[in-house]
């Protein structure tokens, strides 16, 4: 098919529509949305219908565009009274878990493609970057899955998880440049890497804390005439926020969404028509995102990497995200060991690892293409098993509150 402007608006509606439709059984049936998104993508791909996108460059921008909005919404949508008790945990396992689930995927990942399954082998610096490529748990994926079922979590977990999900994107972005520069360049220059990110972590954090405040202030100073132009106002200062964070070397995924959090605790006109406005942009993006990053890969392709993806896959749910979590909360006694079994649990992959998994094939690097299409397999089967199971999963560790 050819990329004229009736087309894309062709196939984009038909997409739109046969999504739409579709999630109402899949939700039915306890499938995640995101993962029936992902498969309506691939059918309508390459290997499927016929829809040639192979490029990763505009799937990364859609991405990052998407989780600029799905990051703000969530802030907005979270109190400071449901993460303050939490604050320290969420933030420990943002940031030191992801460089523990790292160093033992990693590790696990060069073993498996030089002793294993030979299909592709990697070495120790390529190994250690897809591993950080799938270090984070996904924000758009635990937003949506946590949200839609409606779960009320025990021990404050909710809060807990989107933490987690919302504040780990920045530490995986830098691991994962970090590995991008090594393998071109052959060395690794660790002061500068623990230098960067710093600087990433207390730039965004702050620049996220002060656009929000000055949001706020001229949400309340500019008196407009409708609740819609205070959404759209609020849409431009999120895109500003990502991009001029960005601009000033901090990172711009924090900052969206401490920003959205200062934004969603202050009070000021219309701010209840703006989390609804939020709440739908951040789905639409959603739709967009998974779509693309779905028609961007060949399912074809994925045949030839299953038992590499598989392995890695059983690494991850079962030793390297336990491993981290029981670690980073052995300082917090309050929190139970069925609920870091939970959280161990929920460690989903989604979209964020799909996205970070196009800057490889941006940078040419060698191994990129098998690299993209691991990380594919691995969110699909992480989505299947981890996403379907999350109620299932609550129940059995007896850490979900009756409906009401």
């Amino acid at each position: 098919m050819l990329f004229t402007p009736q087309n894309i608006l062709l196939a984009g509606s038909v997409l739109f529509l046969i999504s739409i439709f579709a999630s109402r059984a899949a939700y039915r049936f306890g499938v995640p949305v995101l993962l029936l998104f992902l498969i309506i993508g691939m059918l309508f791909g390459s290997d499927g219908l016929g829809i040639q996108y192979n490029n990763a460059s505009s799937a990364q921008f859609i991405g990052i565009l998407a989780l600029t909005m799905i990051l703000f919404s969530g802030g907005i949508d979270t109190s400071y009274k449901e993460i303050k008790p939490i604050i320290f945990p969420g933030i420990i396992l943002a940031s030191v878990g992801v460089l523990l689930t790292t160093i033992i995927v990693g590790g696990a990942i060069y073993l498996i493609t030089n002793e294993v399954d030979r299909f592709v082998t990697l070495s120790l610096p390529e190994s250690m970057l897809l591993a950080a490529v799938m270090s984070s748990t996904d924000s758009a994926s635990v937003f949506s899955i946590l949200r839609s079922k409606g779960l009320k979590l025990k021990e404050n977990l909710r809060p807990l998880l989107e933490l987690e999900s919302g504040s780990n994107d920045p530490m995986a972005y830098m691991l994962t440049l970090m590995f991008i520069s090594v393998v071109q360049a052959g060395e690794m220059d660790i002061a500068g890497f623990g230098l960067k990110l710093l600087i990433q972590l207390s730039v965004g954090g702050l620049s996220g804390y002060v656009l929000g405040k000055l949001i706020v202030y001229a949400a309340r100073m500019f008196k407009l005439p409708t609740p819609s132009q205070y959404n759209i106002m609020l849409l431009a200062f999120a895109f500003f926020v990502y991009s001029a964070t960005e601009f000033i070397s901090g990172n711009g995924f924090l900052a969206v969404y401490i920003a959205g959090l200062v934004i969603g605790n202050s009070k000021f006109r219309y701010k209840e028509n703006a989390s609804g406005f939020f709440e739908s942009v951040a789905w639409l993006f959603q739709v967009v995102m998974f779509l693309s990053l779905g028609l961007l890969v060949n399912p074809k392709e994925l045949l030839s990497i299953y038992m590499i993806g598989l392995l890695v896959t059983f690494v991850m749910v079962v030793v390297a995200r336990p491993a981290s979590v029981f670690l980073c909360l052995l300082p917090f006694r309050k929190i139970s060991n069925r609920a870091k079994h939970y959280v161990s649990w929920v460690g989903l992959k989604g979209a964020v690892p799909i996205i970070f998994a196009t800057y490889p094939l941006t940078a040419g690097l060698e191994n990129a293409g098998h690299m993209f299409n691991i990380v594919f397999f691995i969110t699909l089967i992480s989505l299947i098993i981890q996403g379907t199971t999350i109620n299932f999963a609550a129940e059995k560790l007896k850490l979900s509150n009756p409906s009401e």
